[in-house]
């Protein structure tokens, strides 16, 4: 795999963020595809920041005749972001019992971000797949989540151990997204973001436009 830069690398952690405070929007209240399989009592999987779902409004309407987009989760409270990523940290770290604290850091954020820079804190991130006009999930080559370890790394947007018709519509989906404006981090095809440090760093914008954020109590809905 050709060299990517981490969420967790030094030079994502010193972009500043010039919070501009738009707010959550419940995607769900809107035309896309919305998995339900990740949802919590808040709704909070499915809130994302307002200029994220314009662009990802305009995504969609990119996206070839019956092709949709599927939102499989958004917004992650910080708690339940640091829980994910302690989670994987215990499981790098008990199979790979040699590795240093730094290695571990360092593997681990291949897969989740440290909670303090999440693109997801910020409801800035989505991971998103397509589907078909009856809702069900096209082939992309592994399921959405899917860690490097369980997918032999196939996980990687660009990994070549994928069929030709999962590389196909990776293509369809990087298209209509990058096309959107938002960027992908590049080992999770399924991953992308805007307005976030990881988005300023693969734009080179001077700041982030959002930074970690809330579900207020009365959120209201578009």
């Amino acid at each position: 795999m050709p060299d990517i830069i981490l969420m967790c690398d030094p030079r994502v952690a010193a972009i500043p963020v010039h919070e501009c405070g738009e707010r959550l929007r419940d995607v769900r209240y809107s035309r896309l595809l919305v998995d339900h399989s990740r949802e919590d009592p808040e709704g909070a999987f499915a809130h994302v920041r307002e200029g994220v779902l314009e662009r990802l409004l305009r995504a969609q309407s990119a996206l070839p005749d019956g092709v949709r987009l599927l939102l499989i989760e958004a917004y992650r409270p910080p708690a339940l972001q640091q829980r994910y990523f302690e989670r994987y940290v215990a499981e790098l770290r008990a199979a790979n019992p040699q590795w240093s604290g730094a290695e571990v850091h360092k593997a681990a954020g291949r897969f989740v971000a440290p909670p303090e820079i999440a693109p997801h804190t910020a409801g800035a991130a989505v991971d998103i797949t397509l589907a078909d006009a009856n809702g069900h999930e096209l082939d992309l080559g592994t399921r959405t989540n899917a860690t490097p370890e369980e997918s032999n790394s196939a996980c990687y947007t660009d990994a070549r151990n994928i069929s030709a018709k999962a590389r196909y519509h990776r293509r369809i989906l990087g298209h209509a997204l990058a096309g959107a404006g938002l960027v992908n981090y590049e080992t999770e095809w399924w991953h992308w973001s805007y307005g976030d440090r990881y988005w300023a760093m693969k734009t080179e914008s001077s700041a982030a436009l959002y930074g970690p954020c809330s579900l207020p109590a009365e959120q209201g809905y578009p």
